[in-house]
């Protein structure tokens, strides 16, 4: 669920933020993928003779036609402090009645919110991985410039290394979270007490039917308790944002005016002093990756579920995850804006 995150500032948007990444997490692409997740339990639902045909048949076509009342919506988030239960009343009101209470039979709120999540994480997750991809190949076109220049270690000149040994050390992370990029995303599926005992004799087809359709995996078991799978998501992305920080600092220092071992096609400028040629790019990483580590604690404190549901665990995830992302779209995105602007002196 991520109907929290409010988008960038309106100033700062093209400096920290992301459209591409943001329009997953907004609302329209939260509720789209809900409306998907009930379309999809319904059909498996009648596959299997949990629900009739004729019930999954009017889910399906009044959903594909449905009009959210988006106000009303919040409205009972604000009661209910989730989005399906007001969204599912809207959905059984367009209903034929006599097939409303097929309409998410045997789910809960937690099943329809994650997997929503999951949705969307599959496909934020290779967009940032192709960005990293080709940040990776930018910084190889410096790759086979073999001249020297100092090393410094702990803030001090050290000895001499070639330009090709400092790429490697941005490069070479790059590579690999390109190669570790998370393939599976999981269905929720576990229903009011994680049993799903409303779901007939086929519980585990249901789940597959269901996970085929959305694009997703079906696990042998609900999470709803058990966030390493976000928390692992969320690490991957936190990774890329500290990869590529690292990158923004070493330009950061590598462009000071008594070094000048880069040169910055394209700098930010100052108010009171034009000789100036800001690394603003490189800053930009910078801050970022500190932001994301920082939103990184919060998910392994958001981690912590209580007995079989927890509501402040999962509420902290909400306002976590979302920035996250954000932010790795926004670090790809100047990272690779930067990648083209530097030359080495």
């Amino acid at each position: 669920m991520s109907y929290i995150y409010n988008g960038s500032n309106e100033l700062l948007g093209e400096l920290l933020g992301d459209a591409e990444i943001e329009q997953l997490f907004s609302v329209n692409a939260d509720i789209a993928a809900m409306l998907g997740f009930e379309m999809a339990l319904a059909n498996a639902q009648a596959a299997f003779g949990v629900i009739t045909p004729a019930a999954a048949g009017d889910i399906s076509d009044r959903i594909a036609e449905v009009q959210i009342d988006l106000p009303e919506l919040a409205t009972r988030i604000a009661r209910d402090g989730v989005a399906p239960p007001g969204l599912v009343a809207q959905l059984r009101a367009v209903l034929d009645p006599a097939h409303a209470s097929s309409l998410h039979k045997g789910a809960t709120s937690q099943d329809l919110v994650d997997t929503s999540l999951m949705i969307r994480l599959a496909q934020a997750v290779p967009v940032l991985s192709a960005r990293v991809a080709q940040i990776e190949r930018q910084l190889q076109t410096f790759a086979s410039d073999s001249a020297e220049m100092m090393a410094h270690t702990r803030m001090q000149r050290a000895l001499p290394i070639t330009r090709t040994r400092k790429i490697e050390s941005w490069s070479k992370p790059l590579r690999d979270l390109v190669q570790g990029t998370p393939e599976e995303f999981a269905l929720q599926l576990g229903g009011p007490e994680g049993a799903l005992n409303a779901m007939g004799d086929d519980p585990e087809k249901i789940a597959e039917h269901m996970a085929q359709s959305l694009g997703l995996y079906a696990p042998p078991s609900c999470w709803h308790t058990d966030r390493r799978r976000v928390v692992a998501i969320c690490g991957w992305a936190v990774e890329i944002t500290t990869a590529l920080g690292k990158v923004g600092q070493d330009i950061a220092l590598m462009a000071q005016n008594e070094l000048a071992q880069v040169q910055l096609a394209a700098g930010g400028s100052s108010s009171a002093m034009a000789h100036k040629n800001n690394p603003i790019g490189a800053e930009t990483l910078v801050a970022i990756a500190r932001s994301n580590a920082v939103l990184m604690g919060g998910m392994h404190q958001a981690a912590l579920h209580e007995n079989e549901r927890s509501g402040a665990g999962w509420t902290l995830e909400w306002m976590l995850l979302p920035q996250i992302f954000v932010n790795a779209g926004a670090s790809t995105r100047t990272a690779a804006a930067l990648a083209g602007s530097i030359s080495f002196t």
